[in-house]
C-alpha cells in the first residue's frame, strides 16, 4: 500500500510547477521511437532521483555537497543538449570540445533514430542529468517518505518507496511524452515547421537551464503556481488506514481500538535497551515492567504538538500512578540541538516531567515501535502486549478510557471519577498561557513551516534558496499567506537557517492565533537579541510568551519560543522577526 500511495503521489507531480524547469528536456525526444528515446531518458531520470533522494535522506555532508557538484555538471549537459536543438551546425564547428561532443552525440542519436537504431545510450545520459536537476516540490507523500528515512535510515525498503514515486512521475510524463510526439508530428506533417518546433524546444531548454541554476525551479516556480497537489496527496493518506499527514502537523489522529470494547493485541512491547541514557529512572526494561500498564509517549522538546499533549500525559501519570501505571516519556529528537543530553535535561525539569524520560538519540526505541510520529502514545497492558495506539494531538477523554480499561483488566483499582469527568476536570485545568495551551483549531490555517532546505516550502526570497552557503537574501514587500522570506546574509543548511551578519530578518504571512519559532543561540552561546513585529507595528497585547509587548526578547536556549499569541480576533497577519546579533540558528515555525 505504502508503494502504491508514492507510485500515486509521483503521479501527481506532472501537476506540480517544479517539474516545469525539466519537461523541455523530456518533450526534446518526444518524436523519437519511445522505447528507444523516451523510456531510457525516463528510467534514467527514475533511478538517479531514487539515488540522489536516498543518500539525501540520511544526511551526510557530503552526498548534499556532491549532489550540488553533480547538479552543475547535469546544468552543462543540458546546456550543451540545448545548443545542438537551436544550432547544431554551429555547435559543432564554434563551440569547444565538450559542446561538440554533445552536439555530435545527439546528432547522432537523432541519425540512429531515424534509421531505427541506437540512440539509448544519449537518452540514458539526458534521463539521468534530468534526475540529478529535478527537485521536486515537496507534498505530504513526498515528505512522508523523506522524513521516515532521515528518522530510520537508509534502507531498501525507502530506496523502493522513492523509486516507485520517481516511477509515477515517469508514467505521468510518459503519457505527455506520447501525446506530444503526436501533436508536434501532426505540426510538422501539416505545417512543415519541423526546425521551428525543433529550434523552441531548444530555447525551451536553456530557460530550463536557466531557471534551475537560479534555483526558481523551487522557487519562483512553487509560488506562481495555480495548482497544488498537496490535498490531493492528503486525501490519498487519509484514505488509507494508519497512515496519518506527515510528522508534526497539528492534528495528527490515528487511534486504534475502541474504549469499552475489545482492545486488539498489536505486538508486545519492544525492547528499550537502545535508549542512550535515563532521566527521572534508572533503566527500564520490557521484562521489569511485566505486570504494569504501560503508556509510551514519543515526544521531543520544541514540538508544539508534543507540549500541547504534555499536560494530559502529566495528569495521567500522577493520577494513576498508584494503580498500576508507568508512563515512559521516550524522548526522539527531531533537531540535531535536541540530541544535547543538558538540554532534554533542562526542558525536562522546565516542563515539570517527572515520569521516566528515555534518551533516544539513536532512533532504536523508535524504530522498534516502527513509529513515525510525534507524539505517538502507545498503551500496554500487564501482559508485555500493544493494545492501542493514537498519533497526535486529541482524543484525550478516549485515551484515558483505554488506560482505565487496561488498569481493570490487570486487576487494579481506579480513582472514583468516571474517565469523562476526569477529562472535563483535566480540561480546565491544563495550562490556559503558554505553550501547552490547545490550538485554536477554527482559525489555524497556516502549516508548520521548516526553514531548513532539507524541507523548506513557499520560500519567498527572490531567487530561492542557497543550500550551505552564505548569501544575501531579500524580503518582498509583499508575502502572501503562508509564504515566508529572509532578508540580510544567512546560511541555509539543511535543517536550519543560521544568521551571518547582525540586522538579519525573517517574515511569514500567517492566520493563526500563535506563532512559535524554534530558535538556538550561536555556537559561542551569547544570547541574541531579536525584535518582533506584526504588520509592521510592535506586539502589544498580541505578544507570546518569549516577547515583550514592545517586541523585544533574546534567544539564550535551544527551544521553541512562543513570539505571537493573539488575544482578540484571528485574521491573515505579516509576522517579521529582527535579529540584533549573528549567529542566531532558526529551524521551523509551527502555529497554534
Amino acid at each position: 500500500m505504502l508503494l502504491l500511495l508514492a507510485y500515486l503521489g509521483g503521479v501527481l507531480t506532472i501537476l506540480s510547477p517544479c517539474i516545469l524547469p525539466v519537461l523541455p528536456f523530456v518533450f526534446a525526444r518526444s518524436d523519437r521511437p519511445f522505447l528507444r528515446s523516451g523510456l531510457p531518458l525516463l528510467a534514467g531520470m527514475a533511478l538517479m532521483f531514487a539515488v540522489v533522494a536516498s543518500l539525501a535522506a540520511v544526511g551526510s555532508q557530503w552526498v548534499a555537497q556532491a549532489n550540488q557538484v553533480g547538479r552543475w555538471i547535469a546544468l552543462v549537459v543540458m546546456a550543451v543538449f540545448a545548443l545542438a536543438l537551436l544550432w547544431p551546425a554551429l555547435a559543432d564547428r564554434l563551440l569547444s570540445p565538450l559542446q561538440r561532443l554533445g552536439a555530435r552525440l545527439s546528432a547522432s542519436a537523432d541519425a540512429a533514430a531515424d534509421a531505427g537504431r541506437g540512440g539509448v545510450g544519449t537518452s540514458l545520459l539526458i534521463g539521468v542529468a534530468t534526475g540529478l536537476l529535478w527537485a521536486p516540490c515537496a507534498g505530504p507523500i513526498l515528505g512522508l517518505i523523506l522524513t521516515g528515512a532521515a528518522l530510520q535510515g537508509a534502507s531498501v525498503g525507502t530506496s523502493g518507496l522513492l523509486l516507485a514515486y520517481a516511477l509515477g512521475a515517469a508514467t505521468s510524463l510518459a503519457l505527455a511524452i506520447w501525446i506530444g510526439g503526436r501533436v508536434f508530428a501532426a505540426l510538422k506533417q501539416r505545417l512543415g515547421v519541423g526546425e521551428w518546433i525543433r529550434r523552441g524546444l531548444g530555447v525551451a531548454a536553456l530557460l530550463g537551464v536557466v531557471a534551475i541554476g537560479m534555483g526558481w525551479d523551487t522557487g519562483v516556480l512553487t509560488r506562481l503556481s495555480s495548482v497544488s497537489t498537496a490535498r490531493l496527496e492528503q486525501g490519498l493518506l487519509d484514505a488509507v488506514p494508519g497512515q496519518a499527514p506527515a510528522p508534526g502537523s497539528a492534528m495528527m489522529m490515528a487511534a486504534a481500538g475502541q474504549a469499552g470494547g475489545e482492545l486488539p493485541v498489536e505486538g508486545t512491547l519492544p525492547s528499550l535497551a537502545g535508549a542512550t541514557g535515563w532521566l527521572n529512572s534508572p533503566p527500564l526494561s520490557a521484562e521489569q515492567l511485566r505486570g504494569k500498564v504501560v503508556l509510551i509517549d514519543f515526544w521531543t522538546y520544541s514540538c508544539i504538538n508534543c507540549l500541547r499533549a504534555m499536560p494530559y500525559v502529566r495528569q495521567w501519570a500522577e493520577r494513576y500512578r498508584d494503580h498500576g501505571l508507568v508512563v515512559i516519556g521516550v524522548h526522539a529528537p527531531e533537531f540535531a540541538f535536541e540530541r544535547n543530553l543538558g538540554n532534554v535535561q533542562r526542558a525536562v525539569k522546565d516542563l515539570k516531567v517527572s515520569y521516566p524520560v528515555a534518551i533516544d538519540n539513536e532512533f532504536a526505541i523508535w524504530r522498534g515501535f516502527n513509529n513515525r510520529y510525534w507524539p505517538a502514545h502507545y498503551f500496554i497492558d500487564a501482559k508485555g502486549q500493544i493494545r492501542a495506539h493514537h498519533f497526535g494531538e486529541g482524543n484525550y477523554a478516549q485515551s484515558e478510557q483505554i488506560i482505565r480499561q487496561l488498569l481493570r483488566e490487570a486487576g487494579n483499582s481506579l480513582p472514583g471519577e468516571p474517565a469523562q469527568a476526569m477529562a472535563m476536570a483535566m480540561s480546565a485545568s491544563a495550562p490556559r498561557d503558554g505553550v501547552e495551551r490547545q490550538a485554536d483549531m477554527r482559525n489555524l490555517k497556516s502549516p508548520e513551516t521548516y526553514l531548513g532546505h532539507a524541507r523548506a516550502e513557499n520560500f519567498a526570497s527572490p531567487g530561492g534558496q542557497q543550500a550551505d552557503r552564505a548569501s544575501d537574501y531579500r524580503a518582498p514587500a509583499v508575502l502572501t499567506l503562508n509564504q515566508w522570506a529572509l532578508h540580510g546574509r544567512w546560511t541555509v543548511g539543511d535543517e536550519d537557517a543560521r544568521l551571518d551578519q547582525p540586522g538579519g530578518r525573517i517574515a511569514f504571512r500567517f492566520h493563526a492565533r500563535d506563532l512559535h519559532l524554534v530558535l538556538a543561540p550561536g555556537q559561542d552561546g551569547k544570547p541574541v537579541r531579536y525584535r518582533v513585529r506584526i504588520d509592521g507595528q510592535a506586539p502589544g497585547a498580541a505578544a507570546g510568551g518569549d516577547v515583550s509587548a514592545d517586541g523585544s526578547g533574546q534567544v539564550g536556549e535551544h527551544r521553541l519560543y512562543q513570539l505571537i499569541r493573539q488575544t482578540g480576533p484571528v485574521r491573515e497577519r505579516t509576522f517579521d522577526i529582527e535579529f540584533l546579533d549573528p549567529g542566531v540558528h532558526a529551524y521551523a515555525f509551527t502555529f497554534g
